[in-house]
């Protein structure tokens, strides 16, 4: 009688333990779609939180575990060396770029004149694009479509971001607020975390500090690389002269963030222009400058600063990084390069808690055994 009462009785719990489930995977996704319009502000409240954390507990440390002075003053920090310099950069290129789009709309600037003084220069340019069926005249207009088309772009943009301006400081607002309270009960959150998700808390532990890990390698190491290409670029075309040099060093800046590919799209081209009209002494000095300088640095600061602390094989960062660049934009840059890191930790531990015994690893494979002794 007693086992016929029970049943009933573990059925319904067992309902009702899976009906609370879904209903509570169902409130979490309302919630996150809730909060789909903030998910920038979040996002990158959440990196604030994680850059300046080791910057937020000196503060502690100093003031006597004071949590919300200390987040406020490692705020202000932020602020002064961060997004003030951001917001000057920022309108300082909308203002070129709407001055590129007005000489190139009014005919002061022609991309077609200059790349046929390419194609005089070097007839092997011609040969080639004839070999690969391509015609000049076609090349010289797409050229000058897609420049017209993004200087106009930033024209535009500039115009926009004067009129939502109120905008743009309520999302700025919002960011610095959040990261207000990411810095000021950071520790309490990811405990919360750590004691809410059934992931087991060694696991967990794990996971967040990968993601720590990955996310500050990415965000310094890659914009510490993009920031001194981009200024070593702008550098170089102001002494050698080049129209638009703060603009095209933020361009190289923007470009130095995706691995590989990096400034040489932009200062390659101008150097085969100068090569092209006879400035042959300028032109070697931005090529010696590019390739000994500009290139020098993203091979040797972008292993260190990206590469060790993520431990990621290169081709990962890239292919990471650009896919994260087609699917999240900008944030793309520290987005991507973070899904792959955590593809490697998940996969990293089933290995070692659920699969595979040590001898089905190659022993002469050098990425396995290094990813091997990460988790081990």
């Amino acid at each position: 009688m007693s086992d016929e009462t029970n049943r009933p009785s573990r059925e319904q719990a067992k309902l009702e333990q899976r009906s609370f489930l879904m209903l509570l995977v169902l409130v979490t996704l309302l919630f996150l779609f809730l909060l789909k319009p903030f998910w920038g502000a979040i996002f990158w409240a959440c990196i604030i939180g994680l850059l300046f954390y080791p910057l937020n507990r000196r503060f502690l440390r100093s003031w006597g575990q004071r949590p919300s002075l200390a987040a406020l003053a490692t705020l202000v920090v932020c602020v002064v060396i961060c997004i003030v310099p951001a917001m000057f950069v920022l309108g300082s290129f909308l203002q070129e770029g709407a001055g590129l789009y007005q000489q190139l709309q009014s005919g002061d600037l022609d991309l077609g004149n200059r790349i046929e003084r390419i194609r005089e220069a070097f007839p092997a340019v011609q040969l080639l694009l004839e070999r690969l069926n391509l015609d000049l005249n076609n090349v010289k207009e797409q050229l000058s479509g897609a420049a017209l088309t993004a200087s106009g772009y930033i024209a535009q943009n500039a115009v926009q971001f004067g009129q939502g301006i109120l905008q743009y400081f309520v999302s700025l607002g919002l960011m610095l607020y959040m990261a207000f309270f990411m810095l000021r009960d950071g520790d309490r959150l990811v405990a919360l975390l750590v004691r809410a998700l059934p992931l087991g808390d060694e696991r967990e532990h794990l996971l967040f500090v990968k993601f720590a890990e990955v996310t500050r390698a990415t965000i310094k190491g890659n914009l510490v690389v993009a920031v001194v290409q981009g200024t070593l670029g702008g550098i170089i075309f102001w002494a050698l002269g080049i129209p638009g040099a703060f603009l095209w060093g933020v361009v190289m800046t923007l470009l130095s963030l995706v691995p590989v590919v990096g400034a040489g799209l932009i200062w390659v081209p101008v150097a085969i222009y100068l090569f092209a009209v006879g400035e042959w002494g300028q032109g070697l000095i931005l090529v010696g400058f590019g390739a000994g300088v500009i290139g020098l640095v993203d091979n040797i600061l972008r292993p260190i600063l990206v590469g060790r602390d993520t431990k990621l094989p290169d081709y990962i960062v890239l292919l990471s990084t650009l896919g994260g660049f087609v699917l999240f934009g900008m944030n793309g840059f520290v987005v991507g390069p973070l899904i792959a890191a955590l593809f490697v930790a998940f996969w990293g531990i089933f290995i070692r808690d659920f699969n595979a015994p040590q001898t089905a690893i190659p022993k002469n494979d050098s990425a396995a055994d290094g990813q091997r002794s990460n988790y081990e």
